[in-house]
């Protein structure tokens, strides 16, 4: 289609209009409107005949307001300048039966405030004019309509393509002079189209920031409606807002666009178009699909694909895995595991303590599923968290749920979540056949998130014991197997502490740790039996000294402790033996 016709969907323009015309008939004033939209043409000889005039109006006139009187400049810039606030689009002046030419002060008027002008001969009747825009309307009218059937073939063909809703914009924006942003549940930016050529800029003029607070009524309201702003932007004089909304009405995005001039009936039916087509588009991702079904059912049958299938086979679920993600074979996967460290109470912090506000649900916020409110259940909360993350791919558990998405859950997306009382494990990028090990480790770390009431991403994770078991855990267990020393008075405390520290990283060899410290011998061995007797552990098993060793490195996550160091021969710190005990084997 060519672009003029792109352009111009659904209305008449001037320039159009006036190439219909006669050729008898000649322009004496081109005021460059050519490309608006032609409303009508319309006859009247009254002196102010705008008050029944609507914009965009051929106007014509045989010139009786300009006999006598009427035939001074002053009336003749008047009327001009009447017109043009009305938003008329062109003048046509008839040259029978009062004048054999245009009046000079209504052509100079003309030229003046930048009206087109038409000279019409008596050769050819208003009605003759008249005739010629009702035909060309009436063909123009079932131009539209192979138009808006070839549009809808356009629209179609983007939503069956491998980038349904990027190709969409694109074709709905080649089709109407607008620029399109479509916003998932989540607020991002998902697709963008314009209708720039490649020389022009291929961007809308207005960004995601100013957007919000249309993005906010939108999200704010129920039911199928259109929200309506302005900005100061190129191409953003009319912006509206279309919700995309689930079948219960949920919130699931919306499709924004930007124009410069009112959209006319059939471009408004592309975009209701568009609109109905989106909304199919994000329900089907989150609330079904062929392909999650196609990939269960090749994965139970052929479990062994994943190890030993061809290239074209494990293309094939690649591509089965992309489409329920809503990413690419190539693109990267994340395992999230979703736990509610509140469902059996409040959440605990470190040592029993009660964990802070921000980390409890506010008061009426429920997670989804766990409201409790009637219609709530499983289903529900499955395509909550389904929409929330962009994938079919959610398991509801026990005590909580397991997904695979392409999102990278950045802060914002992880404070949501949070905000409903639950709390993330966050997998590591990895692929189809690296998603088992991935979900092993995200599991590994599920013990951690419960304990401390806090999410975690498996990239921030040492993969160590000390990694693995985090501060707060790590805390606890040094309060508990250190409790008897660290309810010491503080000298004597890290002293002992220090002792045992240097003891344990030469593994338990009294001369190594006597060099270390700079202390005897035989006062390592005194200050280690006591300390064997305090904690009344058999420091001879390789198990208690590795529990010591790892309660050791959180000594400092306790309250009023600082780092303990080697009591020193001169430091008076040191103990005296006070019970019989049996010291661990020489070394």
């Amino acid at each position: 289609m060519a672009a003029e016709d792109t352009e111009r969907l659904g209305f008449v323009t001037l320039a159009q209009f006036l190439r219909q015309l006669p050729p008898e008939l000649s322009v004496l004033n081109d005021g460059g409107n050519g490309a608006e939209r032609l409303r009508w043409v319309e006859p009247s000889e009254l002196e102010d005949p705008t008050p029944y005039l609507l914009d965009g109006e051929f106007l014509l006139t045989a010139g009786l307001p300009f006999l006598g009187a009427g035939g001074h400049e002053e009336f003749g810039d008047a009327y001009v300048q009447r017109l043009v606030a009305a938003r008329v689009s062109a003048l046509g002046f008839g040259l029978e039966p009062y004048f054999d030419a245009v009046p000079e002060s209504v052509v100079v008027a003309c030229r003046r405030h930048n009206l087109t002008l038409v000279a019409v001969p008596k050769t050819v009747p208003f009605a003759a004019v008249g005739l010629a825009f009702s035909q060309l309307l009436e063909s123009d009218n079932a131009t539209t309509f192979r138009q808006l059937a070839d549009t809808n073939r356009q629209l179609m063909r983007a939503v069956l393509s491998a980038r349904p809703e990027h190709e969409l914009l694109a074709a709905l924006a080649q089709r109407v002079p607008v620029w399109a942003v479509l916003v998932g549940a989540d607020g991002r930016l998902r697709a963008r189209g314009s209708a720039g050529t490649p020389g022009e800029h291929a961007t809308p003029g207005v960004d995601l920031a100013t957007l919000q607070p249309l993005l906010a009524r939108l999200r704010s309201g129920s039911g199928p409606r259109v929200e309506m702003d302005s900005f100061g932007a190129a191409g953003s004089a009319l912006v509206f807002g279309y919700p995309l909304r689930s079948t219960r009405d949920a919130n699931l995005g919306a499709l924004i666009l930007g124009t410069d001039a009112p959209l006319t009936p059939a471009q408004n039916s592309v975009v209701s178009t568009a609109v109905g087509l989106l909304e199919l588009l994000v329900r089907q991702r989150t609330s079904g699909s062929l392909a999650p079904s196609q990939l269960a059912t090749a994965l139970l049958l052929h479990p062994e694909s994943l190890v030993s299938g061809g290239t074209r086979h494990l293309n094939g679920l690649k591509d089965l895995l992309a489409q329920s993600v809503s990413s690419t074979r190539s693109g990267q996967l994340r395992v999230l595991l979703g736990i509610r460290p509140d469902a059996a109470g409040t959440p605990a912090g470190p040592a029993g303590t009660v964990a802070p506000a921000s980390t409890i649900a506010p008061a009426g916020t429920a997670a989804p599923g766990r409201s409790g409110r009637p219609g709530d259940g499983p289903v529900r909360e499955l395509l909550e968290w389904r929409r929330m993350f962009d994938t079919k791919l959610v398991e509801i558990t026990d005590d909580g749920f397991a997904a695979i998405t392409r999102l990278k859950v950045d802060d914002a997306v992880l404070a949501g979540v949070e905000r409903l009382g639950w709390r993330l494990v966050i997998g590591s990028p990895t692929e189809l056949s690296g998603l088992a090990e991935a979900y092993q480790r995200a599991w590994s770390l599920r013990g951690r998130v419960v304990a401390t009431g806090r999410s975690v991403r498996v990239d921030e994770v040492t993969w160590s014991v000390a990694g693995l078991l985090g501060k707060d855990a790590g805390a606890m267990l040094a309060a508990r197997l250190l409790a008897p020393v660290l309810a010491l008075e503080p000298e004597r405390r890290d002293a002992l502490l220090g002792i045992l520290r240097a003891w344990l990283a030469e593994n338990g060899s009294w001369d190594a740790t006597a060099k270390s410290t700079g202390l005897h011998r035989n006062s390592i061995r005194r200050q280690i039996g006591i300390l064997a007797e305090l904690l009344e552990l058999d420091l001879n098993q390789a198990q208690a000294r590795a529990e010591l060793w790892i309660a050791l490195q959180y000594t400092d996550e306790l309250p009023g402790m600082r780092a303990s160091a080697p009591a020193s021969p001169d430091s008076g710190t040191l103990l005296p033996v006070q019970l019989p005990v049996q010291l661990p084997q020489e070394r």
